[in-house]
């Protein structure tokens, strides 16, 4: 890519903040007319049921608040690409593999547990029957929006690059299949490749475009959070008004550009903006986890699904860019 591939880095980078807040926004405003309809609201609210308290708990507070941490990793992250130093990006990138290796082998493992407990207390209140028949709705918005999603990606991406929609979406079929499995964008990454290969993009830009954005495009998530906490709200007596979601929408966007590309990245990473900007309890978002986790698999397969997307969208671009240098 040579000179450009700098701008190119951006250019990406805001694509796939842009998918995922025009997912989420998307996905508030097909939700608010559908869910209401379908979900009764305080259904979840405490009817003074048995009391399952655990036997023990540890509280651990978060180290720094949810905008600190934002800042702080795009004040670093910029930082570092302009002093082009790597004494703090290799500290960063061991860091980083400490906490997947955490999120890996002790949290992701612990999950089956915590979800139990959640609809064991569910089933104890005698709320659990109503809570299913009522998110089955929601899962069945979520991936059919995120379907409908990723339609509409490779519909811009064609208008750009003149290829049939369709045509690209059949190639890319094997990356979805495959991400259903893994449940890991970065997992699926090599059939994405040969996936996008097939939609004969430039191979530079694959090479570029495709491990990029199984690490910073998450708009299934978004799709899922944003429709998933609707939900949340709705049963436990709340309404979610455009004022509030659309701010939360924005963050989640750039919070999707940092979440790992790992099963539950996307969730675990918006539990901060769940607390801080929607309020919600740790039995919500206990509920939100188990949403997330119950789907996950099409959320990614959105994801790296939309990756090939936006390659077609950038290698269009380059060429139109390298047009007109030459």
């Amino acid at each position: 890519m040579g000179k450009g591939a700098g701008k190119l880095l951006g250019l990406t980078a805001a694509i796939a903040y842009f998918s995922a807040i025009i997912a989420g926004i998307l996905a508030f405003f097909i939700g608010s007319q559908i869910l209401p309809n379908v979900i009764k609201a305080a259904e979840l609210v405490e009817k003074g049921g048995p009391d399952l308290s655990p036997y023990f708990s540890i509280d651990i507070p978060a180290m720094m608040g949810v905008m600190t941490a934002l800042v702080t990793a795009f004040v670093l992250g910029l930082g570092m690409a302009y002093i082009k130093g790597d004494t703090l990006f290799k500290a960063l990138r061991d860091f980083q593999n400490v906490v997947e290796l955490v999120v890996k082998y002790v949290l992701i493992p612990l999950i089956p547990f915590h979800i139990a407990g959640i609809f064991a207390k569910l089933t104890t209140a005698g709320e659990i029957f109503r809570t299913l028949k009522a998110f089955s709705s929601v899962f069945i918005l979520i991936i059919t929006l995120q379907l409908s999603y990723i339609l509409v990606q490779y519909i811009i991406a064609g208008i750009f690059s003149g290829k049939n929609p369709l045509r690209a979406i059949k190639n890319m079929l094997p990356a979805y299949f495959t991400a259903l499995g893994t449940q890991s964008s970065a997992a699926t990454i090599p059939v994405t490749l040969q996936s996008a290969r097939k939609n004969e993009v430039s191979e530079d830009i694959i090479d570029f475009v495709i491990p990029l954005g199984a690490t910073i495009h998450l708009a299934g998530d978004t799709i899922t959070l944003v429709l998933a906490s609707m939900g949340v709200m709705l049963i436990s007596g709340q309404t979610p008004t455009f004022a509030t979601m659309l701010p939360f929408i924005l963050l989640l966007g750039i919070t999707m550009v940092a979440a790992p590309g790992i099963p539950g990245g996307g969730v675990y990473a918006a539990l901060g903006l769940l607390k801080d900007m929607l309020m919600f309890t740790q039995p919500q978002q206990g509920l939100m986890i188990a949403l997330h986790f119950a789907q996950d698999s099409f959320g990614t397969a959105t994801n790296v699904t939309g990756d090939g997307a936006i390659a077609i969208l950038i290698d269009s671009i380059a060429k139109r860019r390298n047009k007109k240098t030459d």
